[in-house]
């Protein structure tokens, strides 16, 4: 005798009874980049279709928009008017992200903000902190110090969660310092806690304008090719005080999803990268798969590997789709 496994198959309804995994609108944050200067500025990158540079003002109306949908999560990148070496706006109390912040979370009480934490957009040379030059990389302890005071400015704008993305050995003890030092015992941080030195970054230099001006960032970020230190880094991202653990990027990393999801209890997000999304978005563009199909089962792969919470520029697509299928 043979298991017969589609007897549970064939009645659509109780497909349903029995799947699985299942995707909502609470699973995602949509990311939204912030450039200083004209508050209704709006430009479309064209290497990520439907992502947009966007004005303080503009971004208050997209969060209305992204409301109509059942979206109320968004993380929050900034484009400033000048950079300079050691990403001097990022540490203003009036910077791009502080002054966002703040005007967001006025018209939109109820929508939950997180800030992405580094210095990559607001530095000159494109690095995600304060240069050691004789080394041509970051100087992990100097930079410390300015993510301590960056999550402080943030904290004190009204943000709901940090989200430290630079890949800095000891960042969560330096911020989670900082943070309880200035009062901000409950502000929650969502760690960039496996962060590869990934190539399906690209599209993402475009829209944040933050490519480094020399070398790369392999000094810092994760080599791709090790399974057991992706597992580590995490670990002890939730050792130093993290609330949520973080893999960067998420397509080509699900081994790592499930590693980590099998040795640690916290939430677990994934970030669904600019170059994962621009594959489906030119793929489907020309008519190389069916784009919403794809799209799905992707988002649907992420949540069935482990992830609790996913950052993706679909977000909005996904939403439509779910709602036109309740």
């Amino acid at each position: 005798m043979f298991k017969r496994f589609r007897r549970t198959r064939i009645n659509p309804k109780l497909r349903e009874l029995l799947t699985q995994t299942r995707l909502s609108t609470d699973d995602f944050i949509y990311p939204l980049f912030i450039k200083a200067g004209d508050p209704d500025y709006k430009k479309e990158i064209a290497s990520m279709p439907g992502v947009y540079q966007m004005g303080i003002d503009e971004a208050i109306r997209e969060c209305d928009a992204l409301k109509a949908l059942g979206l109320y999560s968004i993380i929050l990148f900034g484009i400033p008017e000048v950079k300079d070496s050691v990403g001097s706006d990022a540490l203003c109390e009036h910077g791009i992200i502080a002054d966002s912040i703040r005007a967001i979370k006025a018209a939109h009480p109820d929508m939950f903000v997180t800030s992405d934490l580094c210095f990559c957009e607001y530095t000159d040379h494109g690095h995600c902190g304060i240069l050691d030059l004789e080394h041509e990389t970051v100087d992990n302890d100097a930079t410390l110090k300015n993510l301590g005071k960056q999550a402080v400015v943030h904290a004190r704008a009204g943000v709901d969660m940090i989200a430290p993305s630079g890949m800095m050995d000891g960042m969560i003890t330096a911020i989670r310092t900082a943070l309880d030092q200035a009062g901000f015992i409950n502000l929650p941080i969502m760690s960039y806690s496996t962060k590869f030195a990934s190539a399906y970054y690209g599209p993402f230099r475009d829209v944040a304008e933050s490519a480094p001006s020399f070398g790369d960032r392999r000094s810092y970020q994760m080599n791709p090719a090790n399974r057991d230190e992706a597992i580590l880094e995490s670990l002890e991202d939730e050792k130093e005080g993290a609330d949520i653990l973080m893999v960067k990027p998420a397509l080509a990393y699900l081994d790592i999803v499930r590693d980590i999801r099998n040795n640690s209890r916290l939430p677990l997000a994934v970030y669904n990268v600019s170059g994962e999304y621009a594959m489906l978005k030119h793929a489907g563009a020309a008519g190389l798969i069916d784009y919403d199909r794809v799209m799905m089962e992707t988002l649907l792969g992420f949540k069935r590997a482990g992830a609790d919470i996913i950052i993706t520029y679909h977000a909005k697509e996904a939403a439509v789709l779910l709602k036109g299928s309740q």
